[in-house]
């Protein structure tokens, strides 16, 4: 070997190193991602020269190898690379090469950035290993004929040393690292350090070696080309990625070179994983940068109504170890991200024409998490053409159809799209507002989930068609179609004294309800039902404002509009009764329990045991009279 020689590091490279050194840095196995990285890059390079000036050594596999000496309390990575010069070494490792140095020195003494996110943003990722060693060996040979090979030794603290290596030293780079006391025992243990290659590198491009064993055994399948790969071959990566059983429902896996160079591979589950009440927080694509991962399951590349979606995105474009902070912000990511959000939504529009009976399937794994969606302004349009609802024309809550089959189903100079919000089929089945709806033959669409209003009111409109609530519904526009089902016998017309007595009745029964109805007036919509209420604005629906006083914890009873059907039954009864004696007590108790009954329809009533008693108490008398009868 030659003569030692000593270097002295710039004032500011010992300020970094001091802090590297002394940090209270929580993560330290990120250093052998570091050197693991800067050893494919060195590969990476090395195939690069050899392919093209076709003077490469073929005799020494391209590989990372790494061996521990627990004993000598060291590890040791090497590469066969391209290897570095006495010039490169100086320049790469005796130096920090790149700008804002100072600045990195002054973020981390400020804490104003946690010093896992700082490492690599400036070029220091090799001094990453100065977190566990005490000192370090760097042996290299550059690739060039006839260079020199060369050892740098350095404890990190104020200089490093440059002496010739022996003449047999072989082309790449051995980094030594001789460990801290405290953290020998943890990496040099050849079972820890395999889990870590395997949670950061594991889709190097290169064999990477711990021991005799070779880690990195899962191929980047999303750098294949497409038509090269099996579907086998997705669904094994898929299960390895996700630790699911079952195949993947679907696969996308895309190529993109502008405005973003990236690729990425996902998959959409069978099963849906989500509960919201657990697990809420576990999801996200990986971010890779040149096959290292960067971040698990980032949260700034798809919005969360597609966290469904998992799977990896890998960039050439992002620096390494980039900081998560400059993640979010980062205008590359946003570009990203807005492609991926179009080509997931594209595959969903594709399999739904494509396949009906899969995308239903999908559906309704992953609907109710899609839904959420409606924020997604900028994709309005496409959201719209894949939201799917239950409809009065199926015979079950399993049938499904999008807007579009509404659309083509609608009766002739319809201009509204209908929709009804109710916690099952059977309970909108007894929706008094749905009773016009059935008798003219008009499509409502069913809700079941309470996202689905908000699905509503963000859409506003789907191809010229006004979506509006059936309660809000003018009955003048229905009244227009013609009469589907069969007419039921109407009982006589009223005459027009019977008519006064029904303004007189329900003056009266507006008294007894006082501020609890705005109104109480004759309805244009029913057929079935005696009464029904309905919302004095006609704008917000009693669904939506049930949310809205939840979420304002208002447990108040809103006023409303008290509708009453002149041609029921009951009514005409209670009008007999009327017009014998106005201050009959059945009118007061009949005109309460239509009223309470309306709002237990409508999931108001806090409180039924005025109903329940009233109802008991109709009982016994009706019961009385049917007997003796």
């Amino acid at each position: 070997m030659s003569k030692k020689t000593t270097h002295k590091f710039k004032a500011e490279v010992s300020q970094l190193l001091e802090i590297l050194v002394h940090s209270l840095y929580t993560n330290k196995e990120i250093f052998l991602r570091e050197l693991v990285s800067n050893a494919s890059d060195a590969l990476e390079k090395y195939r690069f020269h050899t392919n093209s000036a076709d003077n490469g050594d073929d005799s020494i596999p391209l590989e990372i190898r790494i061996s521990v000496d627990p004993e000598a309390k060291t590890l040791t990575i090497t590469d066969t690379g391209v290897g570095m010069t006495r010039d490169e070494l100086m320049n790469n490792i005796g130096t920090i090469a790149h700008s804002g140095t100072a600045e990195l020195t002054r973020l981390a003494q400020e804490g104003q950035e946690s010093l896992d996110s700082l490492i690599g943003r400036f070029g220091v990722g090799f001094y990453s290993v100065y977190m566990v060693a005490d000192e370090v060996e760097l042996t290299t040979r550059s690739w060039q004929e006839d260079a020199v090979p060369m050892v740098w030794t350095s404890d990190g603290r104020t200089n490093y040393k440059l002496e010739q290596a022996p003449e047999d030293t072989p082309r790449g780079t051995s980094i030594k690292v001789m460990l801290k006391e405290d953290l020998a025992s943890q990496f040099t243990n050849e079972a820890h350090l395999k889990s870590v290659i395997k949670r950061h590198s594991n889709f190097i491009n290169f064999p990477i070696h711990v021991g005799d064993e070779r880690v990195n055994t899962v191929s980047a399948l999303w750098r294949e080309p497409k038509f090269q790969i099996k579907a086998e071959q997705y669904a094994e990566f898929y299960k390895f990625l996700t630790f699911d059983t079952e195949d993947p429902l679907e696969t996308m896996h895309i190529s993109v070179d502008a405005p973003v160079q990236f690729n990425a591979l996902m998959f959409i589950p069978s099963r849906s994983t989500e509960n919201f009440l657990m697990n809420r927080d576990n999801w996200g694509l990986d971010l890779y940068v040149r096959r290292v991962l960067i971040e698990r399951q980032n949260k700034h590349l798809v919005p969360e109504y597609l966290s469904f979606v998992k799977g990896v995105v890998d960039t050439e474009d992002l620096p390494l170890n980039i900081s998560r902070e400059t993640l979010q912000d980062n205008v590359l990511m946003r570009k990203i991200s807005s492609t991926l959000v179009k080509q997931i939504l594209s595959h969903l529009q594709k399999m739904a024409g494509d396949d009906a009976e899969r995308y239903a399937e999908f559906w309704r794994e992953h609907g109710n998490v899609f839904k959420a969606g409606y924020v997604d302004f900028l994709n309005k349009d496409k959201f719209a053409e894949l939201v799917r609802f239950n409809s009065s024309t199926h015979e079950d809550d399993k049938g499904l159809c999008s807007l579009a089959d509404y659309v083509g189903r609608v009766r002739e100079g319809q201009k509204e799209i209908y929709y009804a919000y109710g916690p099952s089929r059977q309970a909108l089945a007894l929706n008094p507002h749905l009773e016009m709806f059935r008798r003219k033959g008009v499509e409502v669409l069913y809700l079941y989930e309470p996202i689905d209003e908000f699905v509503m009111d963000a859409l506003g409109d789907y191809r010229e068609l006004r979506l509006v609530a059936a309660e809000h519904a003018d009955p003048a526009n229905l009244e227009a179609f013609e009469t589907l089902e069969p007419e039921k016998e109407k009982p006589e017309a009223l005459s027009e004294d019977q008519r006064s007595s029904l303004d007189r009745m329900l003056a009266r029964i507006r008294e007894l309800l006082g501020e609890s109805v705005t109104e109480v007036k004759v309805s244009g919509r029913l057929s079935d039902s005696p009464v029904c209420l309905s919302n004095p604005d006609g704008h917000v629906t009693s669904s939506m404002d049930k949310i809205m006083r939840t979420v304002h914890k208002d447990a108040s009873i809103p006023q409303k509009v008290l509708e009453i059907n002149p041609d029921h039954a009951l009514i005409r009864n209670m009008l007999r009764i009327f017009e014998r004696d106005e201050n009959d007590a059945f009118v007061e108790q009949a005109a309460r329990q239509l009223f309470e009954s309306a709002l237990l329809l409508e999931g108001y009533l806090s409180d039924p045991h005025a109903l329940v008693g009233r109802v008991q108490d109709l009982l016994t008398k009706s019961s009385g009279w049917y007997a003796d009868k």
